[in-house]
């Protein structure tokens, strides 16, 4: 298997090191995700970017939380479930949201579940979703901005969740007590 540095403001390419300089800034440590993102400054750049866009987007707390964990779930990354999953409870997003979308069960509220829904859709179907999909995501009361947002919340978790698994990086400590694998008997939202 192939190695992939997890990189510190010191060790970094010379273009990722104010970037790393800026994450521990704001995060107190280097996630070790954008340690190893470092090594191709462009993406750690992108991803940052990114990140911060979709924070920025329409989407409430909970909302982006079930966006970004229904992406990092079926894509299966050992990495960003866990750190989601601690991010929610920082953001106040309920357990129980957490919960369901980790195993895979029901969300509390239609409008959730909605959302979850089209955002697998949208992930599965590589965008090439039909009218009727949009129609329902539109029925249950979200924007066309947010059909767009979705695109942008996939774009970045296609770099975290990709980069995870090329480099299998490691969780923080803090997220171990998150630690996720995908339940086999899980009920599979479509």
């Amino acid at each position: 298997m192939t190695e992939f540095e997890i990189h510190t403001a010191q060790t970094a390419p010379d273009r990722s090191k104010p970037l790393l300089e800026q994450t521990k800034a704001a995060f107190g440590v280097v996630p070790n995700l954008h340690g190893v993102m470092a090594e191709a400054p462009g993406l750690l750049e992108g991803y940052l970017v990114l990140h911060r866009l979709f924070l920025e987007s329409s989407f409430t707390d909970e909302e982006k939380t079930v966006v970004w964990q229904s992406i990092n779930v079926e894509h299966d990354c050992h990495y960003c479930v866990p750190s989601h999953t601690g991010i929610a409870k920082r953001m106040g997003v309920d357990d129980a949201v957490s919960d369901a979308l980790r195993n895979e069960t029901s969300l509390p509220t239609p409008r959730l579940e909605a959302l979850r829904r089209f955002t697998l859709q949208m992930v599965r179907e590589r965008g090439s979703v039909g009218d009727k999909q949009v129609e329902a995501f539109l029925a249950a009361g979200f924007t066309s901005r947010q059909v767009l947002e979705v695109v942008l919340a996939i774009s970045q978790k296609v770099m975290s969740n990709y980069t995870n698994k090329l480099a299998n990086t490691p969780i923080e400590p803090y997220f171990e007590q998150f630690a996720w694998q995908r339940t086999p008997s899980a009920e599979l939202v479509s």
